[in-house]
């Protein structure tokens, strides 16, 4: 294995003609041209997720569950490789090769969205991404007892996952869903199980932040396509209106989050990255979700109907999910002042009041959009004092 290594790695150096490290002159770790061409396919794969909802303005818990369900999927089969990219600094040509296997296996994925649980293509896709995955470990060199370790967790937790995903393929359509949870379930838990090692091998304090925070975009741009597609051809100046409100929120929150991640203030509690990424898996989902309510309620204001209880609470829920999850992440770099719980409250107190008091849908966008631009004042000023002194380098460990 070794000596296969070795000459894989000398022959992609060759042929490319590259070193294989990618941090910059400082040290810190960026994003390569090669993930973010990883990064492409999974915008498809996300609009595959949200399109499980369709027009339906009521829902069913049960398809929201699903859609969530869904888009965990997608993001844990893209973190691993981020999570591999920040302590792992191959690219060479076998590594290549492996990531263009991966890209295959992501677009079943997206294909494979509208046919669960019958459906072959998102088990098989998901096993190929994560078989990659599982292979860049195995031909990884860790120089140290505390990163050996840590392979060894993923391998073995992230190895039984793979296994009963495997088994899901013999599984009737309809038992295939109990398979996929319990695999993923395992495989989201293993991190935690090796919280000792992994902790003791931190990711790259801005490369991992970095990709995370892509994703989040891809989120973001996935939310904004969904609301183009609610407005009609031709729109009148209040369906105009109404877009631009709409579009406002996705916007504040990205100003929002796009504030936090480039304040400067350094991420004490990063370490094994366990927390930050998890916090995100919930940030990404309610954000999708909202994408969703956000284009149910432009749709609404065309059509001149009432917008539906089920609708009104996924606005509500996602607002809230966002919010905790973004004092989760404010907590993490900076620990959880009284001026921020109030904050998050006022944006949750906001939220549900507007969502259930306002019968209108325009005038519920247009207040909705007044309290979350609001908040994003509020929370760029606050940061504002937080802000640490230039040139103050950001650790992984306090």
């Amino acid at each position: 294995m070794r000596r296969w290594q070795k000459r894989t790695a000398g022959w992609g150096r060759r042929v490319l003609g590259r070193p294989m490290a990618t941090g910059d002159e400082a040290g810190h770790r960026h994003a390569t041209w090669f993930e973010l061409f990883f990064d492409v396919i999974f915008v498809f794969a996300l609009a595959a997720v949200v399109d499980r909802l369709g027009e339906d303005t009521t829902p069913r818990p049960s398809s929201v569950i699903t859609v969530f369900g869904l888009f965990l999927v997608v993001q844990w089969a893209w973190v691993g490789h981020a999570y591999y990219a920040t302590r792992y600094e191959a690219d060479d040509l076998s590594h290549r090769l492996l990531l263009l296997l991966a890209l295959l296996g992501a677009g079943a994925i997206t294909l494979g969205v509208d046919e669960v649980p019958t459906g072959e293509m998102l088990p098989v896709g998901y096993l190929i991404v994560r078989g990659v995955l599982l292979l860049l470990y195995l031909r990884g060199r860790p120089d140290t007892e505390v990163a050996r370790m840590g392979t060894r967790v993923y391998l073995i937790g992230f190895g039984l996952g793979w296994l009963i995903w495997l088994a899901s393929l013999a599984a009737p359509g309809h038992l295939r869903p109990a398979f996929w949870i319990t695999g993923t379930a395992i495989e989201l838990v293993t991190p935690w199980f090796g919280y000792r090692w992994l902790s003791r091998w931190p990711v790259d304090v801005r490369h991992l932040p970095e990709r995370v925070g892509q994703f989040i975009i891809i989120v973001l741009g996935s939310t904004v396509a969904n609301l183009l597609a609610t407005v009609p051809n031709h729109p009148d100046q209040k369906m105009a209106l109404t877009a631009a409100l709409a579009f406002t929120v996705p916007a504040a929150i990205w100003w929002i989050y796009a504030t936090f991640v480039t304040s400067g203030i350094p991420i004490h509690r990063l370490r094994g990255g366990q927390p930050y990424a998890y916090l995100h898996y919930l940030l990404g989902g309610g954000l999708l979700l909202l994408g969703w309510a956000l284009g149910q309620a432009v749709r609404t204001v065309h059509r001149d109907e009432a917008l539906t209880t089920e609708v009104r609470l996924l606005l509500a829920g996602s607002i809230t999910l966002w919010l905790l999850c973004g004092l989760g992440l404010y907590w993490l770099a900076i620990r959880v002042s009284p001026g921020a719980t109030l904050l998050a409250a006022y944006g949750i107190g906001s939220a549900w009041a507007i969502t259930l008091m306002v019968s209108s849908p325009f005038l519920l966008l247009v207040l909705l959009c007044a309290a979350i631009v609001g908040y994003a004042v509020l929370f760029t000023f606050m940061l504002a004092r937080e802000r640490i002194a230039p040139g103050t380098e950001l650790t992984a460990t306090d």
